[in-house]
């Protein structure tokens, strides 16, 4: 069957797609978006984690054929949906649901090509690397995609917020204090933004 989506502001088409191909599939081997890691297959890591019409998914669990005429956010587009985010949201996310961007607004928005130019990071990929929350990185781009949405959502989260948030979430090499910290400064700096 053939596949069209959209993956990180661009419309996208995979052809040859078989029933049982998952989106994690498709991404990493057809798309060369490498970003969302292959590990336990069974949703159950979040190392493969995107975003799914905004809400986060393990990519290995959905059906490539879900996500006929949906929007994927990688890790490799949070850079860019946060710019987009920013520029039509000033200040952080939309916790109350009363804003949002039009489906008119979100059909146009398209990643841009850096032209060569060191690519800018998300606050929270510039937060984790602040704060020394990157070990081998294998469960980071799914972390950071998971953080992305908590705080586009509710901008100033607790502890027990950004748990929960993260609790999808497994990494092998650490004790999660810096995670929780680059999330907690990722935070603040929205936070800070906002006030001034």
């Amino acid at each position: 069957m053939r596949v069209n989506f959209t993956v990180n502001g661009r419309p996208q088409e995979a052809d040859d797609v078989w029933e049982g191909e998952s989106l994690l599939y498709v991404l990493r081997e057809r798309m060369g978006l490498p970003g969302s890691k292959n590990a336990c297959e069974q949703g159950e890591c979040g190392s493969c984690t995107v975003r799914l019409d905004g809400v986060p998914v393990c990519s290995c669990l959905v059906a490539a054929g879900q996500v006929e005429g949906r929007e994927v956010v990688t890790v490799e587009g949070l850079a860019d949906y946060a710019k987009h985010r920013e520029d039509t949201h000033p200040g952080g996310g939309c916790a109350s649901g009363a804003c949002g961007t039009t489906l008119d607004a979100a059909k146009r928005w398209q990643s841009k090509p850096t032209d060569g130019q060191a690519a800018e990071l998300s606050p929270i990929q510039q937060a984790f690397i602040d704060a020394g929350a990157v070990q081998c990185g294998f469960c980071t781009p799914g972390l950071l995609v998971a953080a992305d949405e908590l705080l586009e959502n509710t901008p100033s989260p607790s502890d027990q917020d950004i748990r929960e948030a993260l609790s999808g979430n497994l990494c092998r090499c650490t004790g999660y204090e810096k995670i929780l910290d680059a999330v907690r400064l990722a935070a603040a700096r929205q936070e800070e933004a906002v006030q001034s």
